[in-house]
């Protein structure tokens, strides 16, 4: 009798459901963000702002962020957006910069050179379709002259002698324009500082994504200050003549 073989149906083993390409690993929509950002020039150089919380969603999760970063000796960023794409940035630059110490050639990047390259890297990232959720606001002292630029997702960029991102485009810029604007000369630091948190009271009144603990910095011939944290007083008794307010 001739032998019969009988072959057995092998197990099929179902690959790991996963894109070809590997997990997304970049930003699709901002998470944890941080709100405006003001700056302007003054008297001595840039005066600048921010506030120490970062939103997650509506949610005041983080109340310690430093959303202000010293870039070399004498250039300062300021972020709102994405908190995660912010520390993607601040990986790129200084990588930029541990690479022109290293050339050792004696020169040094400008706040012109910075404003440009993180302006090119976000058009970059724009063309892309991956953009980074972010816009930032750079100041600093180059070649004895007072720079002050701003930049977008979309890679929109722009100087002007006072800028304010997210919604202190609306609320602090018109007190920017009434007390900065055509006076960035004359400006001492003591009427900087209070014009910077006249600004921020506004803004914590108004925005709800906003916070009275804040970090304020400045850039002048010297190199670039960023002060602790500390809280702006603030009084709440005008409510009581805001038709609506509560209850």
């Amino acid at each position: 009798m001739d032998s019969i073989t009988i072959t057995l149906p092998h197990t099929v083993q179902r690959p790991t459901e996963m894109p070809s390409h590997g997990p997304t690993t970049r930003i699709s929509q901002p998470m944890v963000t941080g709100t405006s950002v003001v700056a302007f020039k003054y008297k001595d150089g840039i005066m600048m702002a921010a506030d120490c919380l970062a939103s997650y969603g509506s949610m005041a999760r983080f109340r310690d962020e430093n959303r202000l970063m010293p870039v070399g000796n004498s250039t300062l960023l300021g972020m709102t957006g994405d908190t995660g794409d912010f520390q993607h940035m601040k990986h790129t630059l200084e990588d930029l910069l541990t690479r022109e110490y290293d050339m050792d050639d004696g020169q040094n990047l400008g706040t012109r050179s910075i404003y440009r390259c993180i302006s090119n890297m976000m058009y970059g990232r724009r063309t892309k379709v991956d953009p980074l959720w972010n816009s930032y606001v750079v100041g600093g002292i180059d070649n004895g002259e007072k720079v002050l630029g701003f930049v977008d997702y979309y890679g929109t960029t722009y100087q002007a002698a006072t800028i304010a991102t997210g919604f202190g485009g609306h609320l602090a810029q018109p007190i920017l324009r009434k007390y900065v604007e055509g006076r960035e000369d004359e400006i001492t630091e003591e009427e900087a500082i209070k014009i910077l948190d006249d600004c921020m009271r506004v803004l914590y009144y108004r925005d709800a994504r906003s916070f009275n603990k804040l970090r304020r910095a400045k850039v002048t011939a010297a190199g670039v200050e960023i002060s602790e944290p500390y809280a702006l007083e603030t009084n709440w008794d005008f409510a009581e003549f805001i038709v609506g307010y509560g209850s």
